[in-house]
């Protein structure tokens, strides 16, 4: 059901946490074929990275945040099965994403306090705006910080 959704919302990585389950539950599709995984943990970082990342808990919203280049992460499969992944790029960047939210934080967690406090003044008024039906296409789509 979470990749279901997942695919539907045009995302490519969904956590539990995200939709209520509160269990340690990811599901991540790149384009390279779907990753369920139980209790993921990440062994080992290497390199450095930086992606515009957004999120499906925090819609329109894209910061570019600093992660690790290549993860190795260990998990159990669908089927109960232990496994390893040794993930770079995107896919590097996505585990870290939903692993991420396994812990509890979100995007907006990497923010500096000034563009925590500029993000939550843009979507306040971005939400008086939305109930009043001023708000343009463009800006429904997105905000980049």
């Amino acid at each position: 059901q979470m990749s279901r959704l997942m695919y539907e919302s045009s995302g490519i990585g969904l956590a539990g946490p995200q939709v209520g389950i509160n269990e340690s539950l990811i599901v991540v599709d790149v384009g390279t074929g779907l990753y369920k995984l139980i209790n993921p943990k990440i062994l080992k970082k290497e390199g450095q990275q930086v992606m515009e990342e957004g999120c499906l808990s925090i819609p329109g919203v894209y910061i570019k945040i600093k992660r690790a280049k290549k993860i190795l992460v260990e998990a159990w499969d669908e089927n109960s099965k232990p496994s390893k992944i040794e993930a770079s790029d995107l896919l590097a960047c996505v585990l870290q994403h939903e692993i991420d939210h396994l812990h509890g934080r979100l995007i907006v967690d990497y923010l500096p306090l000034l563009q925590k406090l500029t993000l939550a003044r843009k979507l306040k008024k971005m939400k008086n705006r939305l109930e009043n039906e001023k708000l343009s296409e463009s800006e429904r789509k997105s905000i980049k910080l």
